[in-house]
């Protein structure tokens, strides 16, 4: 389904950032979604996922960082990750017509939207594509403190390979969380949600994602 995109840019506590934005025909609820401390909102993975959101029926508005528009590699702290966070959600309320707002993120940047709702962030749940629970060889350092007073549901699409999420440890902090979260695993799949031996575009394997998320968002929706 080709959906027609439209670009503009909003503030940021004072840093203009891109973003893009597309709405279906009735669409059941609209997904924000942040990219991962690599890469910006154009990289591959990222539209091939939002765009294929529109085909499952959803509405999304993807965007940058401030620190990523600006050209900086290293990441936004914290606290400019959150007010970020907090404008995308303000923009795609403005853009909605009263549907559901759900916020996703690559790595990186569903880790700060977790944090924003942590913060007081208002949102229907929260999509993480490859959780980073803690560094590569680090798993004794776990960025998991804040996720267990969320109450909302909460899709943690995670690869069993994900050097950044060691699979027991992920189960065992969605297991402290409560029902409210939700694993579901990606059989070889690294942080990136490449398989080992399966040739496919990052476009591809973003779109492959949408699917999942339509049908966890469309439960929540009818509980």
């Amino acid at each position: 389904m080709t959906i027609p995109e439209s670009s503009f840019t909003f503030d940021a506590g004072g840093a203009p950032v891109s973003a893009v934005y597309a709405r279906p025909s009735e669409p059941f609820a609209t997904v924000v979604v942040a990219h991962g401390a690599g890469a910006g909102m154009d990289h591959p993975f990222l539209s091939g996922f939002t765009r294929a959101l529109f085909s499952e029926g959803l509405a999304a508005l993807r965007f940058n960082f401030p620190y990523r528009e600006a050209g900086r590699k290293f990441p936004d702290r914290p606290p400019a990750a959150i007010v970020a966070w907090r404008a995308a959600m303000a923009e795609a309320q403005a853009r909605s017509q009263g549907e559901a707002l759900w916020a996703a993120g690559k790595s990186f940047g569903g880790r700060m939207a977790s944090m924003a709702v942590a913060d007081g962030m208002s949102a229907a749940g929260l999509i993480y594509l490859g959780y980073p629970l803690h560094a590569p060889g680090k798993p004794e350092k776990l960025r998991d403190e804040h996720l267990y007073g969320l109450t909302l549901p909460m899709l943690f699409l995670q690869g069993t390979r994900d050097t950044f999420a060691t699979p027991q440890l992920l189960e065992d902090v969605a297991s402290r969380i409560g029902p409210s979260a939700v694993i579901e695993w990606v059989d070889g799949g690294d942080h990136s949600f490449a398989v080992a031996g399966a040739k496919r575009e990052q476009a591809e394997v973003g779109a492959s994602l949408a699917g999942p998320v339509a049908e966890f968002i469309r439960k929540r929706l009818a509980s």
